[in-house]
């Protein structure tokens, strides 16, 4: 822990809590000895200040850094960088390798250069959760979690060797083994202490916890009161071997709830509400906190299912502060014994929250009454657009319009417009058993006929539910909506009702607490007899471990080019990243993820439409089967209790038969294996210098990929399946192995050979270089102005190495949104890209390419490749990048194929001084490893 060596404002004190003294910078003695009034600064400010205070050395951190934060003006743009240093980080298991390797290069780098390998070790704790690697191949079966995990281990065991490697070489490094809970659950129910406590010499000393870690949804520990954001696992492995995060004091947007949640509507779909409200204001960049009578209301469960879908809004933080709700969940979850120090140490530093007390100053405030939300999921295709229930039906069909236009040209008018309108007849069965599906929309309502192995009929149609998923950190850390899909499935099971059977279920909890109030509420026989088994206690569908579709199913999506659709109660659905077959994605709330697979379509209106019928032949709806709110309260209240908690956390690190039988390397160098096709080397530092070499300009650079808008990390980064005939695959093969052994993009990110090949290959994306065409594809340039035939981007870069030509990338707005995924930098500067332009970037993806030595810019407003006529043909030259300097602008000159000549105006996006150091030096980690070698 850092400790002040200058402590300018006199702020050390004492602080005594349950028998012992502790050390803290004092709030209060800063207000009284700086006169500085800090009473109204927000929640989140103040606990940067205290950050601040506790580091104050005169270099890194200056008392104009600290006054800067005291008299933060609400209504000013964000210009004075300061540096935070987290008390600890947060790794998953599919950042986390890569965080481990490349400090296990560094330890090889610094051992060819002449240093000791043992300097490199994390400075501050951190935690790492296996939670990433677990695939649903098996579902619908009691042995589905064994089974899975099993399958699990066969694939990983390489990794997971490397990981134990890692917790026995490095010092203040954990790992949580697989088949535990979901990072960010597992953080919330354990890690986190509120009041962090550290010995420096012979005193204990007392302060904020806050954290970066390497998931976006980080965030979800905001709920809890602690300040914490995802940032890139180059950051993060920055942040754990010493280095501050840079940042620019930010605005913080109030939000303030009143009133409380109607009957049917669940913390579920408030997030979805609070999402599609913080995206329309923009808060990018920002900080958000939630305040007002019906915040302090709303349990842990609730705050930290809003605090996690930040990402999705796109503040860096949603955060509520600690109050009484805080220290009764630390009391829930079995760490009642650390509460007398988080009430004396918040209450102290009045950071403690009281509803009576003014409320803090904010850059701007929305509002929203509880009452007013209603039963929501998000979809198709981005977590921010928000659709009442009812209107689910016309999202759709409006999405399938879009992807079946030339067929929907020859639907009349008429035809048209009573398809999309919400009136009509109510659905009575799943379009699927209808015998004669609308004939006048032609192949809009088109369906292909299937039978199953067992002998089961069907059709599959446009919209057919084939995924279903309980899943994700963001509803799975919630009792009340557990509990709640518990007693749908309870009262559907009753009414006689079935999940169709073209549907895949999976339960998939962030920690085995959830399993066991399920069983003591006597649901889990219920969920099973609908096919909702326990699958893995992990991060599933979300991020595309939803495993492959029943050979039935994706034949006939492929045969009849079929729009079919997932549910899932996760936060993110962006294209491609559910499962390669699915096209229309929607978050739900647990309940609504069972209510669609009992109805199988989202084609219906469940407010209106028969969810199916019984075996009476009597139609039962949505409303027939909801779950009570008093039954769910009470059965929460008598069945969520602490000693669960402390029993599933007792040997959080100790793992199971498979992880103790793991054989693990020793020794403070890993033994890099050249046969390794999951674990090699990273090259970032095979050509290390002792010091940084003059940034180079690019000159006549090409275009790698012309992209649009809303370009996510999952467009960028390689994720999910690996396809045989992609050059990932290639690769693969090219070493003998089979495609059933491929595993996934995520599990072999410790290969950059396997990544960079799957860089910008996701399915989806478009680059315009190849209009029309879908997956990662461009033209290539070298030796043809006119561009060659289409290629894969990586070929096309392989070619522009060879030529010694440089590569840019240009990009529309909210480049970047998505997962902090550290590969959509490494990747990008791996394929050569020298320079990434565009008209807005997503803060994490930014400042990841700035730690990869890859210069982001950003177009002046009203600008964009249309305005300048940028066809993607062109090449460029950036010049004076030796010079350029945090936020100043830059000229860019490009040439036409036919010769003529332009330039136009950018914004260098590297906004402090830290990060133009990082550039300067080739990226993040090779300017701390020359820390290292000083």
């Amino acid at each position: 822990m850092s400790v002040t060596t200058s402590n300018s404002y006199n702020t050390l004190s004492t602080l005594t809590a349950g028998g012992k003294s502790y050390r803290f910078h004092s709030l209060q003695a800063f207000e009284q000895n700086s006169g500085l009034d800090i009473s109204r600064l927000p929640y989140s400010l103040k606990i940067l200040l205290e950050n601040l205070l506790r580091r104050e050395d005169g270099v890194v951190v200056k008392r104009e850094d600290i006054e800067a934060v005291a008299r933060w003006d609400a209504s000013a743009e964000p210009d004075k960088e300061l540096q935070f240093m987290p008390a600890r980080i947060l790794l998953q298991d599919f950042t986390g390798v890569p965080a481990v390797a490349d400090l296990a290069a560094m330890r090889s780098a610094l051992a060819r250069l002449g240093g000791s390998p043992s300097h490199i070790n994390p400075m501050q704790p951190a935690d790492l959760i296996i939670d990433h690697s677990v695939q649903v191949d098996l579902y619908g079966t009691t042995g589905a979690l064994w089974g899975n995990s099993s399958i699990e281990f066969e694939r990983n065991h390489e990794r997971y060797q490397f990981l134990r490697w890692g917790q026995s070489a490095f010092r203040n490094f954990s790992v949580v083994p697989p088949a535990t809970g979901i990072c960010h659950q597992v953080n919330l129910e354990y890690l986190s202490q509120v009041a962090m406590v550290a010995k420096t010499g012979e005193e204990d000393w007392v302060f904020p916890d806050t954290l970066v870690g390497t998931d976006s949804h980080t965030t979800m520990i905001n709920g809890l009161g602690v300040v914490g954001w995802g940032v890139g696992g180059i950051e993060a492995e920055a942040a754990m071997l010493g280095q501050p995060c840079s940042m620019l004091i930010p605005q913080v947007v109030g939000f303030r709830l009143t009133g409380a949640l109607a009957p049917g509507a669940t913390a579920t779909d408030l997030v979805l509400t609070v999402t599609q409200m913080l995206r329309k204001k923009g808060v990018v960049g920002k900080f958000v906190e939630f305040f007002g009578p019906g915040a302090a209301s709303l349990n842990i469960a609730d705050r930290a299912t809003i605090g996690n879908m930040a990402p999705e809004y796109g503040a860096t933080i949603g955060v509520f502060p600690v109050d009484g709700q805080t220290t009764e969940y630390l009391r829930l979850t079995g760490r009642g014994d650390i509460v007398p120090l988080v009430e004396a140490y918040y209450q102290q530093q009045k950071l403690w929250h009281d509803v009576n007390q003014p409320d803090p100053s904010y850059s701007d405030i929305l509002e929203l009454d509880l009452a007013q939300v209603e039963p929501s999921l998000a979809g198709p295709m981005r977590p921010m657009d928000r659709v009442n229930l009812k209107e689910v039906r016309g999202s759709f069909r409006k999405q399938l319009i879009t992807l079946r236009s030339h067929d929907a040209a020859r639907v009349d008018k008429e035809t048209m417009s009573r398809w999309l309108g919400e009136g009509g007849a109510p659905v009575t069965v799943a379009p699927e058993l209808m015998e004669h599906p609308d004939k006048s929309l032609g192949a809009l309502g088109h369906c292909v006929p299937v039978r199953q192995p067992d002998g089961t009929a069907y059709n599959l149609c446009h919209g057919s539910v084939v995924i279903a998923a309980i899943t994700s950190c963001t509803n799975t850390s919630n009792p009340s909506v557990m509990i709640g899909a518990g007693l749908l499935a309870r009262n559907a099971v009753r009414r006689g009702l079935q999940v169709r059977p073209w549907v895949k279920t999976s339960l998939a909890p962030g920690s085995k607490v959830v399993t066991d109030y399920l069983a003591a509420a006597g649901l889990t026989p219920y969920l099973e007899a609908l096919r909702f088994h326990l699958v893995g206690y992990g991060c599933t569908t979300c991020i595309g471990n939803s495993g492959p579709l029943a050979e039935h199913i994706s034949g006939a999506v492929v045969k009849g080019d079929l729009a079919v659709a997932a549910v899932l109660s996760g936060n993110r659905n962006f294209e491609g990243r559910i499962n390669s077959h699915v096209r229309a994605n929607y978050l739900a709330s647990p309940p609504l993820v069972v209510a669609y697979a009992l109805a199988g379509n989202v084609n219906i209106d469940l407010t209106l439409d028969a969810i199916g019928t019984d075996p009476n032949g009597d139609p039962v709806y949505l409303k027939d089967i909801w779950p009570n709110e008093q039954e769910v309260a009470q059965l929460v209240q008598s069945c969520v209790h602490a000693e669960s908690f402390s029993r599933n956390y007792a040997d959080v690190f100790q793992g199971d038969e498979q992880w103790m039988a793991l054989q693990v390397p020793t020794g403070e160098l890993y033994q890099w294996q050249e046969g390794s096709s999951y674990i090699k080397e990273p090259p970032f530092f095979a050509d290390l210098t002792r010091g940084p070499q003059p940034v180079q300009d690019v000159k006549e650079a090409r275009v790698l990929a012309l992209l649009g808008d809303s370009i996510t990390t999952d467009h960028i980064s390689p994720a999910g399946s690996i396809a045989k005939d992609s050059p990932a695959g290639r690769y693969l093969i090219s070493l003998g192995i089979q495609p059933k052994e491929f595993n996934s993009y995520g599990a072999r990110r410790g290969n950059h050979e396997v990544m960079v090949r799957g860089t910008f290959a996701n399915t989806r994306i478009r680059n315009q270089l190849v209009p029309g065409v879908e997956g990662g594809v461009t033209k290539c340039f070298v030796g043809n102005g006119k561009g060659n035939g289409q290629m894969s981007i990586f070929d096309a870069a392989e070619k522009y190495r060879a030529a010694g030509v440089p590569l840019i990338v240009i990009a529309g707005k909210e480049y970047g949104t998505g997962s902090s995924r550290d590969w959509a930098a490494k990747g990008t500067k791996l394929l050569g890209v020298r320079a990434v332009i565009a008209e807005s970037f997503e803060r994490i993806h930014r400042s990841n390419l700035v730690g990869m030595g890859v210069l982001p810019l950003q177009f002046l407003p009203g600008e964009n490749p249309a305005t300048l006529r940028l066809d993607g043909t062109e090449s460029f030259d950036l010049e004076g990048l030796s010079e350029v300097a945090p936020g100043q602008q830059l000229q860019v000159n490009y040439r036409n194929v036919d010769g003529a000549q332009g330039s136009f105006t950018v914004q260098v996006r590297i906004d402090t001084t830290n990060e133009l150091d990082y550039y300067r030096h080739g990226g993040i980690l090779p300017f701390v490893l020359r820390q290292f070698l000083k």
